[in-house]
């Protein structure tokens, strides 16, 4: 059943169990990119100046920026200068119907272009914005449409909470999302938050109880990577799988350089299996799939975080 985004608001609202922290959220627009302030602080940016959409900065209730800030910020000496298609908050793949929209390989031009950025407002605590995109070859007619909304709240004083779901659809005939690696939606997370790396101090893990290399390519509900942020300032940074998105509980290529990528489509490569296309998804013309993440940015300790919690909550949403 579709759920409108008054509803959607309140049930995140119904969901935090503990009492929400005061924010005093509001939406400023600036040359195409849709920010979102809390009493007058920056806390992300929607942004359309790459080929994919995303979400940059990403701050923390501590005031760090828990991204990687390279390639958005120059000036940035001790940033490793890898994957300049790892950008913040996104959410791309790199096979369907045999165009990279994850790294841009290839000679297409394929990318993932703004119809719209719409509906923004705060109710309930809750702050929440809609995108109309289309995933494009070329400039040619739409492969894929995508609706994408995002709502943003905070539990308590040390957590912010971001709810994402992407429903996409095939408009102009099949569309097949090829097993790769490469994908899905993803976070490229700051130096200190990483497991490798001159200052690294993360340890990876995931739902399972596996750390580290161990938790590549496995399926879990969430991996998190706690760690002390730019600040010093101890944070917990994750992503959950929603129950009612697509092959719940998602496959997640997660690498010690700081990328946490739920990737539902990934079977040959994360499970090692003989048949190269066994996560092949075929999308009928005008057949839709639905992916639901949740990101966590907690200040404090994995315990603190209470991820379970989180995804029990998840699990009863009405």
């Amino acid at each position: 059943m579709k759920m409108h985004a008054p509803r959607i608001a309140a049930a995140i609202a119904l969901a935090i169990s503990a009492p929400a922290a005061k924010a005093e959220f509001s939406f400023a627009r600036t040359d195409g990119t849709l920010q979102l302030l809390d009493g007058g602080k920056l806390i992300t940016s929607f942004r359309t100046d790459y080929r994919v959409p995303y979400l940059y900065p990403l701050t923390a209730p501590s005031g760090a920026n828990i991204l990687r800030h390279w390639p958005m910020e120059k000036d940035a000496p001790s940033e490793e200068k890898d994957h300049p298609h790892h950008r913040g908050v996104w959410l791309s793949h790199g096979n369907v119907n045999g165009y990279d929209f994850w790294a841009g390989t290839g000679n297409k031009d394929a990318s993932i272009k703004e119809k719209s950025i719409y509906g923004e407002k705060v109710e309930n605590g809750v702050a929440s914005f809609n995108a109309d995109l289309y995933w494009s070859v070329d400039g040619a007619a739409a492969i894929l449409t995508e609706d994408r909304r995002h709502f943003i709240s905070r539990p308590d004083a040390d957590t912010l909470r971001i709810d994402i779901s992407s429903r996409l659809t095939a408009r102009n005939g099949d569309v097949v999302f090829g097993d790769t690696k490469e994908g899905t939606f993803a976070i490229r997370t700051d130096r200190t938050l990483r497991v490798k790396g001159k200052e690294a101090k993360a340890t990876l893990t995931n739902s399972n109880g596996e750390t580290d290399l161990d938790a590549w390519g496995k399926r879990a509900t969430w991996p998190p990577t706690p760690a002390p942020d730019e600040l010093g300032k101890p944070v917990v940074v994750a992503i959950l799988d929603d129950p009612s998105s697509f092959r719940h509980p998602t496959h997640w290529h997660a690498r010690d350089y700081g990328l946490l990528a739920a990737n539902p489509f990934g079977i040959h490569d994360f499970e090692k299996n003989k048949d190269k296309k066994a996560g092949n998804h075929v999308l009928k013309k005008g057949e839709s799939i639905m992916l639901k993440y949740t990101v966590i940015i907690h200040s404090g300790s994995l315990e603190s975080a209470k991820l379970d919690e989180i995804h029990r909550s998840l699990s009863s949403k009405p």
